[in-house]
């Protein structure tokens, strides 16, 4: 395991009402007709500039992170901090066995290089925990020494118990294939399967090499910023079919949180209407999510964000 990376704090400021990161001093229609048509404007632009070469229906270009749960891991408070940080460790030999593997496409195969497990793992494991005096050595158990003192929300309190710093423990690792979100629909992508002991899933690592992955393109966007009232999406949470949820970025005092969308043949152009605050309101973007429903399967559509012209890849876990 390597050294820890470093995690930084930003503050928090206060503003009189809320704003979009990115939107700018823009003005826009407050009426939801108006609002409405100001997107469909904004979403047809954002289609119209969309124009992949051709890597993006021949290749293999990921719409999602390299690290895949598929299942419910059942994380308790420690596995899922541990899984977020990247805290890992090993109790089996990791080999370097070299093999090829296959992309399975709705559309076709790609056959592809592949990194080994030892490789996949150096990219896994972010570090140790970092240390943490007289915590037990299990999540649960009363700390050595009896009551500790931290401080909390209301000021420094006495506690029994401590949340334990522990890395994940890695007992096993398969070569397999997990489902990923791509420019071609959702395929069988080959991923290193590491089997965790205090989890109930493996955690995958897709096992592509960088060579055979083709980055997502640079989108055209449109010169002007949104209207106020209109939000940009984030980022994708999930795709059923015809339902695709996302996560939308609003303002902490943001009220009527409408989602937004426009279906066309070769892409989905999504984001939001919201009602801002008129008074002092945290300047803190907030994910909120929405889920839209499309009048056909999403298929091998991008979903593009109104703001950027992006095309959105599945939120990290």
């Amino acid at each position: 395991m390597r050294r820890p990376a470093l995690l930084l704090v930003l503050p928090l400021l206060l503003a009189a009402g809320c704003a979009p990161t990115g939107a700018g001093p823009a003005v826009g229609p407050t009426d939801p007709a108006e609002r409405s048509a100001a997107f469909d404007q904004r979403a047809t632009e954002v289609a119209q500039a969309w124009r992949p070469d051709a890597s993006w229906r021949s290749g293999y270009v990921p719409l999602q992170g390299p690290t895949v749960l598929v299942g419910d891991p059942r994380f308790t408070p420690d596995t899922e901090a541990a899984f977020r940080a990247g805290w890992y460790r090993e109790q089996v030999p990791i080999t370097p066995m070299r093999v090829g593997g296959e992309i399975q496409f709705p559309d076709g195969r790609l056959t592809v290089p592949l990194v080994n497990a030892v490789e996949a793992y150096r990219q896994l494991d972010q570090g140790d925990p970092p240390p943490c005096p007289g915590r037990p050595k299990r999540p649960g158990l009363p700390s050595p020494g009896g009551p500790t003192v931290e401080p909390g929300p209301d000021g420094w309190a006495t506690s029994t118990t401590q949340t334990a710093c522990l890395p994940l423990t890695v007992t096993g690792v398969t070569l397999g294939a997990v489902p990923v979100h791509t420019s071609r629909g959702e395929a069988r992508v080959p991923a290193w399967l590491f089997t965790i002991e205090e989890l109930a899933v493996p955690v995958a690592r897709l096992a592509v090499a960088p060579t055979a992955v083709t980055a997502v393109p640079e989108p055209t966007v449109p010169p002007r910023p949104l209207p106020d009232g209109l939000v940009g999406a984030q980022d994708l949470v999930a795709v059923d079919g015809a339902r695709v949820t996302v996560r939308l970025g609003v303002g902490a005092c943001d009220t009527g949180i409408t989602p937004l969308v426009r279906e066309g043949p070769d892409a989905v152009v999504v984001g939001g209407a919201v009602t801002r605050s008129t008074g002092v309101c945290i300047d803190l973007l907030k994910l909120e999510p929405v889920t839209v429903t499309l009048a056909a399967p999403l298929g091998a559509r991008p979903v593009l964000d109104a703001f950027t012209g992006a095309p959105l890849s599945i939120a990290a876990r």
